[in-house]
């Protein structure tokens, strides 16, 4: 299978999971809306979802997915199925220690996260942060198997398993939260739920595969020092994403009630196409990045950076532009209904707009900083990572206190990020240029004009289709919708339609 259908199968599967997830928010939003309650479960879940982050998707998957690649390829099946089994044994135990810890310390994990919440909101985010934090131990061990099956070419069980942790929380959402005297209960053990169906799904393939991993303890093996030594610098890396992020939830709960929620909903809104595009480009890209480092075939590592940059500025722009225009009319149909109110939409939208700067940067980040771990090189994006949050952190400041008002507060830290994405993707792309890793190939300055061009016509089309804030603010539910679809159909269609008339071929982009 060619890269490019890769690609396109693990959007596609992707985008099965962002629908769902889309139809848990809307769930969520429409029972709880932007709530001093709903504030609490999601800071709560971030918690066990930035450790996820950490230890599964992060650290973990960059230290350890290039040298599983490496070691298929130079050392055979045998070697690889013993360094999973190595791996996975001591992955175990860690897990199980870090979430007993976890529970544990709960209430202090939950003050360092939003330190001006009052005293029932910590309280109750405690107590939806124990009952959540076991999710880490089996979304980890899912991760393992994912990174296993990716390696092995294998993409579709790990691009569609979140589906089932977004169908686990609408079951929590709208059956366990009846039955709990907080309904709010109910979602955190929908999200518990998800992580064991999650990992219930990665049996069967690896079993298939002979590649489900079995007890073999060897926390000296030399593979396995390699990877705990590669994740000790992606940790930092990983941490440095993940201390922005308490950073500035903390920063919204501070900007008082309904902050956290606008911006959460805003972020998950913005996940969508950055997880269609740089996190599907991403998985399929390692693997192959990483087998072209190992046999130093340099000619196709480049190859392969230039084309998933071009497809990241392709796809990310029409994204960026799309809802940097109509983010208010996307939160509007989405979210607008029950406790979620035009105000929470219009807030909301402050969010996405910010967002929408940053897109393509941190598309691009998913591709260029995979550059550098198929290489085994993983301190370099964590200093570039560390560069980027003091960045952001100087934007936030800047934003909140100089630039925003203080009701848009919430935005500013949206806009910090991006701008601290542009940041990250700028340095990550000039030292892969400076250490002879990659050369942009021929046909970029032709190529950008082009996209520039197809963006235009499409934000023209979207600037005369709009319909004024009173259309969406009174309509009924199905006429914001049906009008929202046509504005966006038609957009698409002048992007694509213009990039045809300017001789773009997507066959072009097959690899």
């Amino acid at each position: 299978m060619s890269l490019l259908k890769s690609m396109l199968s693990v959007s596609a599967l992707t985008m099965l999971s962002r629908i769902t997830g889309l139809l848990r928010d809307m769930l969520v939003s429409a029972q709880f809306g932007a709530s001093g309650v709903r504030d609490a479960f999601e800071v709560a879940f971030q918690l066990p979802n930035m450790l996820r982050r950490l230890f599964a998707e992060g650290a973990f998957s960059q230290a350890f997915v290039p040298l599983l690649a490496g070691v298929k390829a130079k050392e055979g099946e045998a070697a690889t199925r013993a360094l999973v089994n190595k791996v996975a044994s001591v992955q175990l135990v860690a897990l199980i220690v870090v979430t007993v810890l976890g529970m544990l310390i709960a209430p202090a994990l939950i003050w360092l996260s939003a330190a001006r919440f009052t005293a029932a909101q910590n309280v109750l985010a405690s107590e939806l942060l124990r009952i959540m934090f076991p999710y880490l131990l089996f979304v980890s061990l899912v991760a393992l198997a994912g990174g296993v099956l990716n390696v092995y070419r294998h993409f579709a069980i790990p691009a569609i398993t979140p589906v089932l942790l977004n169908v686990a929380t609408i079951f929590g959402a709208t059956v366990l939260a009846q039955h709990l005297a907080w309904g709010i209960h109910g979602l955190a053990w929908g999200v518990l739920l998800g992580g064991v169906l999650q990992l219930l799904l990665q049996i069967y393939p690896l079993k298939k595969r002979g590649l489900l991993p079995k007890w073999q303890w060897s926390p000296k093996d030399e593979g396995v020092k390699k990877v705990l030594t590669g994740i000790v610098p992606a940790l930092l890396g990983v941490s440095v994403a993940q201390v922005s992020l308490l950073i500035n939830t903390n920063y919204a709960a501070s900007f008082g009630e309904g902050a956290v929620s606008w911006l959460k909903t805003a972020d998950r809104l913005m996940e969508l196409p950055l997880a269609l595009l740089g996190v599907a480009l991403g998985t399929v890209l390692i693997p192959s990045l990483s087998k072209a480092a190992s046999t130093q075939s340099e000619n196709e590592y480049q190859q392969l950076l230039d084309w998933g940059l071009r497809l990241a500025v392709l796809l990310g722009v029409p994204a960026a532009v799309g809802l940097a225009m109509q983010g208010g009319a996307i939160a509007t149909v989405l979210f607008q209904r029950g406790a979620f109110t035009a105000a929470d939409a219009g807030q909301t939208h402050w969010a996405i707009a910010a967002y929408s700067v940053g897109i393509v940067a941190l598309i691009a980040v998913k591709i260029l900083a995979p550059g550098f771990y198929a290489r085994q090189d993983i301190r370099t994006p964590v200093r570039v990572a560390m560069v980027a949050l003091l960045a952001t952190q100087l934007f936030n400041l800047m934003l909140v206190t100089l630039v925003f008002p203080s009701a848009q507060r919430h935005a500013a830290l949206a806009l910090g990020t991006s701008l601290g994405a542009v940041v990250n993707a700028t340095l990550l792309l000039l030292l892969l240029t400076k250490k002879g890793h990659y050369q942009a190939q021929a046909g970029w300055a032709m190529f950008v004009l082009k996209v520039v061009v197809a963006a235009a016509a499409m934000g023209v089309s979207l600037y005369l289709l709009a319909r004024p804030a009173a259309f969406w603010a009174n309509s009924t539910e199905w006429a914001r919708l049906s009008r929202l679809l046509w504005e966006l159909g038609v957009a698409a269609l002048a992007y694509f339609v213009s990039l045809s008339v300017m001789g773009f071929r997507l066959r072009d982009f097959k690899r």
